[in-house]
């Protein structure tokens, strides 16, 4: 990543424009068809872009702008997975969805957002970082009638993620997110086949790695969820220390206004430590010097060199200007606690 102390990054979804999707609605439908679409789409990356830049945010991603869902979009390019033929599932074990179906053997028959990838990387000379789904939530947004095993499915998704990351870092991305939010969940997995499986899909990248495990957007299914968890949310210290053992360079983790144990960063002492200092399940707008502060009380589990600031989860559901808002403060916030450290030095 970036030589910058404190990097700060966004771990994913921005607001669509008004002209391209519903506001503050997840996973809206496009308002654009065909030609126009794309356009739009790459109009709002650039967007997304302008906004990072000028709130100083240092590794810039695409905002999500050219995605719906930030899964299914990337199982729509895949063959065998039929999304007219639908089954009930429960995601996460948390709520009930339609989901389309796994009908025969999964592939990825051309690049998925490799082109959308070269588009952000021509739109800035920073550091850019690309957002992908991990095995394990994949198979968890499925039907699966064809492998009948969670396990056999995700081996062949983290072939296909690998294939397209590797296509993704040849475009010019330098950082590669795979999204984990099953990892809070199906923890005997986790250690039997899900942090292997994840491995799989990094195998051979140059590009640095990072995986992010949160608990998921602020609407109302994850919010009451997170309202049975109790005072600790201790579900990283399954993961983590997997984790820390593993090829993954960065671990990506929920921290502002949750009930997760800092300490629990201590069990990947070693790795960079994307570390969310902003809450995206409340609209309202943090101040640097609290930003600054959860940022602060981290450092005696990870050293200052290996943090990155960031957000807890996509902030797509916000109004524009909140977003954009939080953004600005992650930003404040992590100079602040810069200009603390290099004065400490000097």
């Amino acid at each position: 990543m970036t030589n910058k102390l404190l990097p700060t990054s966004i771990v994913g979804s921005l607001p669509k424009p008004s002209w391209l999707a519903q506001p503050e609605t997840l996973w809206s439908p496009w308002k654009l068809e065909g030609s126009e679409l794309r356009e739009g789409k790459y109009d709002a990356m650039r967007a997304a872009v302008l906004e990072q830049t000028h709130r100083g945010i240092d590794i810039i991603s695409d905002g999500e702008q050219s995605r719906q869902h930030f899964v299914t979009t990337f199982i729509e390019h895949l063959s065998g997975v039929d999304f007219d033929k639908r089954e009930t599932v429960r995601i996460r074990d948390r709520y009930d969805a339609s989901v389309p179906s796994v009908v025969g053997a999964v592939e990825r028959e051309k690049p998925v957002f490799v082109q959308d990838a070269a588009f952000l990387r021509s739109c800035t000379d920073r550091q850019i970082k690309w957002t992908l789904p991990g095995p394990m939530t994949m198979v968890d947004t499925l039907y699966d009638a064809h492998y009948r095993s969670r396990e056999k499915l995700a081996w062949e998704f983290a072939t296909i993620l690998n294939q397209e990351a590797k296509e993704l870092e040849a475009a010019g991305v330098d950082i590669i997110q795979f999204d984990e939010p099953a990892f809070n969940v199906f923890f005997d997995e986790v250690a039997d086949w899900g942090v292997a499986a994840l491995e799989r899909a990094c195998q051979g990248l140059k590009a640095e790695t990072v995986v992010h495990i949160c608990f998921g957007y602020g609407i109302k299914a994850n919010n009451d969820w997170k309202a049975t968890l109790g005072t600790q949310w201790r579900h990283y210290e399954k993961s983590f220390p997997l984790l820390q053992r593993s090829s993954i360079d960065t671990v990506s983790l929920e921290s502002h206004h949750s009930n997760v144990p800092l300490e629990v960063v201590e069990l990947v002492r070693g790795k960079k430590v994307m570390l969310g200092a902003i809450d995206v399940a409340n609209a309202e707008i943090e101040t640097p010097d609290e930003v600054a502060g959860t940022l602060r009380a981290a450092l005696e589990y990870v050293d200052a060199d290996k943090l990155i600031p960031s957000t807890n989860c996509g902030m797509a559901p916000f109004p524009r200007d909140v977003a954009l808002a939080k953004l600005s403060a992650l930003s404040a916030g992590a100079s602040i606690l810069r200009e603390e450290l290099v004065g400490a030095h000097v």
